[in-house]
């Protein structure tokens, strides 16, 4: 069953690919403007020679049965706009960085999260509960760049225990990594909460209690389990999404990740690095569902996979 299902999906893994491949080249061939567009206006002759290298001189569908061809060998080409580099390179030296940053975000976001839903939903309704939901609103609303800023002029400036930006070292890490995996924190307990007051009324749970069981065990051992379906649903595309980088919090930390590239790529048309950034991101979104369907089948044995 599960070497049926894997099959299945990477069957359905390629096809998707191929959409997304297909709709995003298209797409970005509709846009005005083009890779070879600047603000300085090239000599003609220049231009023709650059378009003739890059292949932009052929017909659309040529084009595209061409740049298929390369991404089907795992070859995604040169960038427009970064000369030197390809877009193997660009990615191979950018996703590291990212999903370091994006992992540490990811590890604070689920202990905080998972912590604060917890004890909101084992006090209900009681002040601890009232101002863990407050804190997880305010988390929610208040921007990356804002969190940011303060977090700078607090841990950097008054009180000197953090470097401002840069990258390299493990204390690099930990401003930027707060700002990002906040918001996802405060999802994740507002889900974990919902999930366990849900569970908390069935009848199971109140057998549990006839039997004597404390609520440390009651809510660890029989509750959680069957409350974590929301949160392992949030997480597929936030850990795609957060594993890719941040442009905002890359932006302001200085740090050399792949979250700015997707906003260069798009506003340089850089259609080889848009594509290369958009077939990855499907990659991993693709990849994070697939885990999470095999994690409903350890969270709920009565899930089949299909």
């Amino acid at each position: 069953m599960l070497l049926r299902f894997l099959i299945d999906r990477l069957i359905w893994l390629a096809i998707t690919l191929w959409v997304v491949f297909t709709v995003s080249f298209f797409l970005m061939r509709a846009v005005p403007g083009g890779p070879l567009d600047r603000e300085r206006r090239l000599d003609p002759q220049i231009e023709k020679n650059l378009a003739a290298r890059y292949h932009l001189d052929e017909p659309v569908w040529q084009q595209y049965l061409r740049e298929l061809g390369h991404v089907v060998q795992f070859d995604l080409g040169y960038s427009y706009r970064m000369a030197d580099f390809t877009v193997n390179e660009v990615i191979a030296q950018g996703l590291p960085i990212s999903a370091a940053l994006g992992l540490a975000a990811m590890g604070l976001a689920l202990t905080l999260g998972f912590a604060a839903g917890v004890a909101s939903a084992a006090f209900r309704n009681s002040v601890l509960d009232r101002g863990l939901m407050v804190l997880a609103t305010v988390g929610l609303a208040v921007p990356n760049f804002i969190l940011a800023g303060v977090l700078i002029m607090l841990l950097v400036f008054v009180l000197p225990c953090f470097p401002a930006a840069g990258w390299g070292r493990p204390s690099h890490l930990v401003l930027p990594a707060v700002c990002l995996g906040l918001p996802y924190a405060a999802s994740i307990a507002r889900l974990t909460r919902t999930g366990l007051l849900e569970v908390l009324t069935q009848d199971y749970i109140r057998t549990a209690r006839a039997k004597g069981l404390n609520q440390v065990t009651i809510i660890f051992k029989h509750a959680l389990p069957g409350a974590l379906a929301p949160v392992v649903s949030f997480l597929g595309p936030a850990v795609a999404g957060i594993i890719t980088g941040s442009p905002v919090v890359e932006k302001i930390f200085a740090i050399p990740g792949l979250g700015m590239h997707f906003v260069e790529a798009a506003l340089q048309r850089d259609y080889t690095l848009s594509m290369g950034l958009v077939l990855l991101f499907t990659l991993l979104l693709y990849g994070a569902n697939v885990l999470v369907d095999l994690a409903y089948t350890i969270l709920d044995p009565r899930v089949e996979l299909q």
